[in-house]
């Protein structure tokens, strides 16, 4: 009894669904609204977490040592930093290696290298690249990093410079970036999938609406709440998936388009390959919520008229 009860609801959802073409179609049209919302906030919120992710690896503290400083000494102080739970990587730069790379960017300012080359000696010390993995976190290590060059031992004496003070305003400005964008993003993102989610349950309403008679006269006669309430759910359902597909149908295009110019724009990252790459989870998240809503949808908007 329960699956020959199943079967009439799925039927009849489906029989409401084509025979309410208008108001099929309109509910369809506000649902694919609705998930373009949803799918352009998954699409900017790729582009922002990578974007601030290029501009985070950008971001480091450099620790400068002085020229007699030996090396055995500045690699035992790589390994502690490497050991701190702050510390996200550190790069070691050699002495030679920072001569060459500060030729190679002075490579067509022939009176630098003339005044180096008179020197006859390197005047660079080696250099430790500190990466942390948040960027709040590198007051914590340029503070270890003091601590450690005014260590009574001496075993800071090696150290000449750290960058950080210099680099201070640019990690606080991107700490303060990220953590703005990131309540901005997600206030919006609740404030845009409430409104949508309200429109989409007015336009299912009304086409509840069109069946109240009909709804009332199934009550007078018996049938259960879930007996009258089953194919209208069933009808959002199939909107939720009709809108789902479309909409992901609609992306494709617009996707492709917008490619270049948000790699070139927005530090490199392709909409179009993220689509592409990402499908699937695109796909659950913009098919489900379409199902999900117009499902819920529907079982709200029928209360009113289940009240006999």
């Amino acid at each position: 009894m329960i699956w020959v009860n199943i079967k009439r609801i799925t039927r009849s959802g489906f029989f409401s669904f084509w025979r309410n073409g208008f108001v099929s179609l309109a509910s369809i049209l506000i649902m694919i609204v609705t998930l373009s919302v949803i799918g352009s906030i998954l699409f900017v919120h790729a582009i922002l977490t990578t974007s601030l992710t290029q501009i985070e690896n950008k971001v480091d503290v450099n620790v400068y040592f002085t020229t007699t400083a030996p090396e055995d000494q500045i690699l035992a102080m790589e390994k502690d930093l490497e050991a701190l739970p702050e510390v996200s990587n550190v790069t070691y730069v050699s002495r030679e290696q920072e001569l060459q790379d500060f030729k190679d960017r002075h490579a067509n300012n022939q009176l630098t290298l003339q005044a180096l080359d008179e020197l006859g000696d390197n005047p660079l010390g080696a250099v430790l690249n500190v990466k942390a993995k948040q960027p709040s976190e590198y007051e914590g290590i340029a503070n270890y990093l003091d601590q450690r060059k005014n260590a009574a031992d001496g075993s800071g004496n090696i150290i000449d410079t750290v960058n950080y003070s210099q680099n201070k305003q640019a990690i606080d400005s991107l700490s303060k970036i990220i953590t703005s964008a990131e309540s901005l993003g997600t206030a919006l993102t609740i404030v845009l999938i409430l409104i949508s989610i309200i429109i989409t349950f007015n336009t299912i309403r009304l086409a509840i609406y069109m069946a109240r008679d009909e709804i009332s006269v199934m009550r007078l006669v018996g049938a259960s709440r879930s007996y009258i309430r089953g194919p209208f759910v069933i009808s959002g359902i199939l909107y939720g998936l009709a809108a789902g597909l479309l909409t992901l149908g609609i992306f494709y295009p617009i996707t492709y388009y917008l490619g270049g110019f948000t790699s070139n724009f927005f530090i490199g990252i392709n909409i179009f390959t993220y689509y592409i790459s990402n499908f699937p989870f695109i796909f659950s998240v913009i098919v489900g919520s379409g199902i999900v809503v117009g499902a819920i949808s529907s079982f709200l908007a029928t209360q009113k008229y289940l009240k006999v």
